[in-house]
């Protein structure tokens, strides 16, 4: 087994119109033992983004808070708050700074880029355990039932998405590829990030 598979986990980031949307499942796991049921992997950045971890809990935790210093000591600095593509980028090169003996995550972002004419826009991303980003359009996927989420979200994904619609069809999507991955499920979480508001809705998936 993987180490990336030791704990299990997975996390997918949708795009919609003027919104984004992230979700992960809830269970902690030691190999085929489940742990606990409520382990959070999406942690907020500001108030328009959002980053999801999968692989090791231990890493998670660890570039949790330093991903926490790292954005406060740049709104201090800047005076301002980060931008999803600089926070990227951000990622990045802390996880490439420590490529000889990386940290066993993989990251996706999710959050709304302000634009030259003040409005804002879709962002997500995703990186390997070095930094290398992968930027897309539709979503982005990370863990375990990667495959599945992919091959769902092929299939429900369309452009265009309102919130309510992309926070269906991210639902959808997760609940079906997690239901076919034993080390992912045990129910989710879901963040819609809009210019406004984050709507965050917990949902139910099966407990078997």
């Amino acid at each position: 087994m993987s180490i990336m598979e030791h704990n299990g986990g997975s996390v997918i980031a949708m795009a919609g119109k003027d919104c984004v949307a992230i979700a992960s499942d809830l269970r902690l796991g030691a190999g085929a033992m489940t742990v606990a049921l409520n382990f959070e992997k999406i942690f907020p950045v500001t108030d328009r983004i959002y980053m999801g971890l999968t692989g090791l809990a231990t890493d998670i935790i660890t570039l949790r808070d330093r991903f926490r210093y790292l954005v406060n000591m740049f709104t201090i600095k800047e005076s301002r708050a980060i931008e999803p593509s600089t926070y990227a980028h951000l990622v990045s090169s802390t996880l490439y700074s420590r490529r000889f003996g990386p940290y066993f995550t993989e990251p996706v972002l999710a959050g709304l880029e302000r634009t030259p004419s003040g409005g804002f826009k879709p962002y997500i991303a995703g990186a390997d355990l070095i930094g290398c980003l992968n930027f897309a359009e539709d979503f982005i996927v990370a863990g375990t039932a990667s495959d599945k989420l992919f091959g769902v979200a092929e299939g429900l994904w369309e452009p265009d998405l309102g919130p309510e619609d992309l926070f269906e069809t991210i639902s959808q999507t997760l609940l079906n590829a997690v239901d076919r991955d034993a080390y992912s499920g045990w129910g989710a979480i879901v963040y819609i990030i809009t210019p406004e508001k984050v709507i965050t809705r917990t949902l139910k998936g099966r407990m078997d």
